[in-house]
């Protein structure tokens, strides 16, 4: 019923900068909280960034300063800017979203397929 779709990952050097989108499709009603997360290899999967349908954010204190996420709600996508990468950002990222399908009441997370970010050092 919904898709969520990333792109944007890819390999880059320590210091450089990538950007993240992920766009939600399908029998959308709305949309209330997206967020980014991530998992690196033999780690648990963490919130990395999270945007409300008003607008506010909260980020994990490692990446504080340094990535954005922001949201276009017209085009239901949601972004994440990500600035000065550290080797330790390498991970694969998920963006996820809080829907509520068209004809329903209730939200229902949905998660995208994900993608390799890899910054190297």
């Amino acid at each position: 019923q919904v898709q969520l779709v990333e792109s944007g990952g890819g390999l880059v050097q320590a210091g450089g900068s990538l950007r993240l989108s992920c766009a939600a499709s399908g029998r959308i009603f709305s949309i209330n909280d997206m967020g980014w997360y991530r998992q690196a290899p033999g780690k648990q999967r963490e919130l990395v960034a999270a945007i409300t349908s008003g607008g506010s954010t909260k980020y994990v204190d490692s990446v504080k300063g340094r990535f954005t996420i922001s949201r276009d709600t017209a085009k239901n996508t949601v972004y994440l800017q990500m600035n000065s990468l550290k080797p330790e950002d390498t991970a694969v990222y998920y963006c996820a979203a809080d829907v509520v399908v068209i004809l329903t009441s209730t939200a229902k997370s949905y998660w995208g397929q994900g993608t390799q970010v890899t910054v190297a050092s």
